[in-house]
């Protein structure tokens, strides 16, 4: 009976003991098919960014953007709009005008839209413009999935695609393109010399949820190919170049981490760690460590920053979201609620795009 009894106890204490051994290491031996983004989905875009990858005129390790076969020596950079979206545009109207004043063409397009959700067509500028897209979750690594194949569809349209925006279908332009472009592109005519033109990124170290953040995935999980002094946080929405668009494709060390699942959702925004954390240990100093879209975080309800709404949309507004104490202004800003577009509208030519 006693015998009984301890070996009862040792099964109780072994299966608690236990509890904690499988929440930190489950993570190193969960099967491809456990994890968020199906097997047949990773090896499919794999293809795609290594086709992006073979067909780029630039080195990822390199601060070289060679034309050498171009056709011309002096071509126009472009700036790909990328626009990451599981509702219908409901700002392609004043997207429209935005891009309507660029002349000659500076810019392209491209939509990633959830094929779980019926986003409609906008047409006009934004028609044929969508990519083949695959399902997205929150706090899931298939938000970095959905960017970066942004990111590779746009490299293998137009050779010319400089710079990289990654756009939400919440957010609007806060200047005219021409501003926008002359911010990020200065002049828009290039030789065989380098671009020097940095990233625009946030990129932070400090913030008090870093810790909770880290360990959404289990302790010591990241290691040892992600140290927590490495870990870092930024916005979702940033503006890439090159260099470091084909940087992310290539990266397959940090993916086989930011890939695995999350036990605390409440703690798990892999787009926003991935990317900062990446370009924080490859090239750093070829990132501004801030981001271009304001975003008003004053009483977040659920990790969701403030939604504007009507009545808030004065030219006052708008004026305010530019202000930056970094050295450019805010070019976008996000969250909008879809009855916005009205107010907008009406101030687009006289306040949004006078610059």
């Amino acid at each position: 009976m006693i015998r009984m009894l301890q070996s009862h106890y040792i099964l109780i204490f072994s299966l608690i003991f236990s509890l904690p051994i499988i929440f930190f290491f489950a993570p190193h031996f969960l099967s491809p098919q456990q994890l968020p983004i199906p097997l047949p989905d990773e090896i499919d875009d794999l293809s795609l960014f290594n086709r992006a990858i073979s067909s780029s005129f630039s080195s990822p390790s390199s601060s070289t953007f060679s034309f050498s076969r171009l056709g011309s020596h002096n071509p126009t950079l472009k700036i790909a709009f990328l626009f990451l979206t599981n509702t219908d545009l409901f700002f392609s109207p004043l997207w429209e005008v935005f891009f309507n004043s660029s002349s000659p063409k500076k810019f392209n397009i491209y939509i990633h839209a959830d094929p779980d959700s019926d986003v409609k067509d906008p047409g006009g500028i934004f028609r044929a413009r969508f990519i083949q897209s695959k399902h997205t979750e929150r706090s899931s690594a298939t938000l970095i999935s959905a960017a970066k194949r942004l990111m590779a569809a746009a490299i293998l349209d137009d050779p010319l695609n400089y710079y990289f925006a990654l756009i939400s279908q919440s957010c609007i332009p806060l200047h005219s393109f021409d501003y926008v472009y002359k911010t990020l592109l200065g002049s828009n005519r290039f030789g065989f010399r380098h671009v020097p033109h940095k990233s625009f990124i946030e990129i932070l170290d400090n913030e008090t949820t870093l810790p909770t953040r880290y360990v959404a995935r289990g302790r010591n999980v990241m290691m040892p190919e992600v140290p927590y002094e490495k870990f870092r946080v930024g916005s979702q929405f940033f503006v890439l170049n090159k260099k470091h668009a084909l940087m992310v494709l290539k990266d397959r060390k940090l993916w086989r981490k930011f890939r695995l699942p999350c036990y605390r959702t409440d703690s798990c925004y892999p787009e926003e760690h991935y990317f900062p954390t990446l370009l924080s240990m490859k090239d750093p100093n070829g990132c501004t460590q801030y981001t271009l879209t304001r975003v008003n975080w004053t009483g977040t309800v659920n990790g969701h920053p403030h939604m504007y709404r009507p009545p808030e949309v004065t030219p006052e507004l708008i004026y305010t979201l530019r202000q930056s104490n970094f050295t450019n202004d805010y070019l976008f800003a996000r969250k909008f609620s879809p009855d916005c577009l009205n107010p907008l509208m009406e101030m687009a030519d006289t306040v949004i795009f006078n610059d």
